[in-house]
């Protein structure tokens, strides 16, 4: 772990601790108490990261505190319906992600409906994937890469960190759109799925940037693409898929949503302080230190039609795929 990334961690954690400060006007009505944030992924991960960094900046901004409420399982299905049960009075908040999106088309037998149990407010992060492969593998671009897998239909093993996965439906995605036949081997977490690439024992992995760049930078596994629209900063020389699948596109995202029916002024609130934040060059530079880029600032309609956007797609994968929950 570097020094950088430790520093942040240190940031992170105290994050969720610091007092709460005098309010920023005396006629401000919101928030008038302290506002918890929930997150369905587990403590110490980039999205519990994510929460604590806006967490602190809204603290600061807006004089009450921000709590981070990490509440993980089931794919972050155990937050997000506690948060659609929740008051819908501004004071608990959802840390929604790509997570969320693919669960609305993946999981049917739930107790809630995010799509419609959870209002968008504004977007944080995008953090692209990255494909990656062994250093010995025999395909050293896409182009490659594909026609090396049409050559050899089946015998390509992807792995993933889990089934239903952002990681999952971005290869599902690359199979929809080239038409080519690969296994795909679900991991528990990104870690042991890694390890197994590293190993050679699986041949390909649409991994997540935070985990996959350290593997690269050390010569350890080789990135043939991202799966941004465009190149990142922290890849250079390493093109978009889309330069060779028109069309493709795969991220991460994070953002903040709430309860239905919460007030539109504190949604509005929300949305301008955290729109401020992230263009705020410290915060900028403490999203980097976790590969994350900071998210176009949005209304809340906009943030709304690309998660409704998100979600059709990912629908239309699943369906192709035929994922069933894992």
């Amino acid at each position: 772990m570097t020094s950088t990334r430790r520093d942040f961690l240190r940031f992170a954690a105290g994050a969720g601790l610091l007092p709460a400060l005098p309010r920023v006007a005396a006629a401000q009505a919101y928030p008038s108490r302290p506002v918890h944030i929930l997150v369905g992924q587990a403590a110490g991960s980039s999205s519990d990261l994510t929460a604590r960094l806006i967490g602190q900046w809204l603290s600061d901004h807006l004089g009450q505190q921000f709590v981070i409420d990490v509440r993980p399982g089931a794919a972050g299905n155990i937050a997000t319906e506690e948060a659609g049960r929740a008051a819908p009075d501004g004071y608990t908040l959802l840390l929604i992600n790509a997570q969320n999106t693919i669960n609305a088309a993946l999981r049917e037998n739930t107790n809630f409906d995010f799509l419609r149990d959870i209002v968008p407010v504004a977007p944080l992060t995008r953090v692209a994937l990255v494909m990656e492969v062994h250093p010995d593998f025999p395909a050293k671009t896409v182009p490659e890469f594909i026609a090396y897998a049409k050559a050899n239909p089946g015998k390509v093993n992807m792995a993933s960190a889990g089934i239903g996965g952002p990681q999952h439906v971005a290869g599902e995605l690359f199979k929809f759109m080239t038409g080519i036949d690969m296994l795909h081997v679900p991991y528990r977490g990104s870690t042991p799925a890694v390890t197994d690439l590293v190993a050679g024992r699986v041949q390909v992995m649409f991994d997540v940037t935070p985990t996959a760049v350290p593997q690269i930078k050390a010569g350890k596994l080789r990135a043939l693409a991202v799966t941004t629209a465009k190149p990142i900063d922290i890849l250079p020389g390493v093109p978009a898929i889309g330069e060779f699948v028109k069309g493709y596109e795969a991220s991460a995202w994070t953002g903040i949503g709430a309860p239905k029916n919460t007030p539109a002024a504190a949604i509005a609130t929300l949305n301008k302080q955290i729109n401020a934040g992230l263009a705020d060059a410290t915060v900028r530079q403490r999203f980097a230190a976790i590969s994350a880029d900071v998210a176009q600032p949005l209304t809340p309609a906009e943030f709304g039609k690309m998660i409704a956007d998100d979600a059709a797609k990912w629908a239309k994968v699943i369906k192709f795929a035929g994922i069933k929950p894992g």
